[in-house]
């Protein structure tokens, strides 16, 4: 088990990375990818099994999929930083002909990517599928996915929920990025959950809460749900945490949700952050 101060270390990196490819580019979604590096960070670099040499079917490994593609910073700096290929490419975000393309991609064939991502509320089926597949195949690793609060106003998140909890899909571990912020507002105001937490739990879902800011809450509640599972019901975390987390002027609002910074506030960001890893 990794520890917790070093797990923070690579954590502050990865905001690192995030902000400056953001804002090279002068493209992409930095406050999410901020608000979710906690949580990703966590997973790949203490909790789950996963293979770095990269296979599409990911049996005998955890698998993540990444249903709010538009965090992708996040997503591309954490597998460079685990190894899955090599951290200079984070340089090429978003640019033409680039692996790292805006949204995740399959068919530039970047490692540790299964699926295309971005079209919103399509994750969880394809990770309850995953799921479902693994339990058929007796294979007993879990199945991660992550999920946007925003994105559970598509009707098709709720299909899967129905689904994974009819069929006791019971390795998967869907996470809820709540942070009440997406591209027009907040959550409340555009489209309000109501009792999230009720709401999964009367659709058949064993419902766990944590602060997604706080690593040691992190990787505790990882742990816990991977204890909760295979128990007859799917696991739904909810995971608040504030969008741009760790850059105090991206924090509090959900105007960074799409929005770059530019060279002046991305080294105001770089003093908020420290270079642990060496940057790309």
């Amino acid at each position: 088990m990794a520890e917790i101060q070093e797990l923070e270390r690579i954590a502050s990196q990865v905001r690192r990375d995030i902000v400056r490819m953001v804002g090279k580019v002068k493209s992409g979604h930095p406050g999410g990818s901020l608000g979710c590096t906690d949580f990703l960070v966590a997973l790949y670099f203490d909790v789950m099994k996963h293979d770095i040499s990269f296979n599409m079917e990911g049996r005998g490994e955890d698998v993540f999929f990444l249903s709010n593609g538009h965090i992708s910073p996040v997503f591309y700096s954490v597998l460079a930083r685990s190894g899955y290929f090599d951290v200079k490419e984070l340089s090429t975000f978003r640019f033409l002909n680039s692996r790292l393309q805006g949204h995740p991609t399959t068919h530039e064939g970047l490692p540790g990517v299964r699926i295309a991502s971005g079209s919103l509320g399509q994750g969880v089926s394809v990770a309850t599928g995953v799921a479902l597949a693994k339990k058929m195949d007796g294979d007993d690793r879990f199945v991660f996915v992550l999920t946007g609060d925003g994105e559970l106003q598509e009707g098709q998140i709720w299909e899967a929920v129905m689904f994974a909890a009819h069929n006791k899909v019971d390795n998967l571990i869907l996470t809820v990025d709540y942070n009440n912020c997406q591209i027009d507002g907040t959550v409340d105001q555009i489209l309000s959950l109501g009792d999230l937490k009720g709401k999964f739990k009367s659709f058949g879902w064993e419902v766990l809460e944590m602060n997604g800011n706080r690593m040691e809450d992190v990787v505790f509640t990882l742990s816990e749900a991977q204890l909760k599972a295979k128990k007859g019901k799917p696991i739904a975390i909810l995971m608040t945490t504030e969008m741009g987390a760790g850059v105090d002027y991206m924090m509090g609002t959900h105007k960074w949700h799409g929005s770059a910074p530019n060279a002046e506030q991305v080294e105001k960001a770089m003093a908020q952050l420290e270079e642990t890893l060496g940057d790309f």
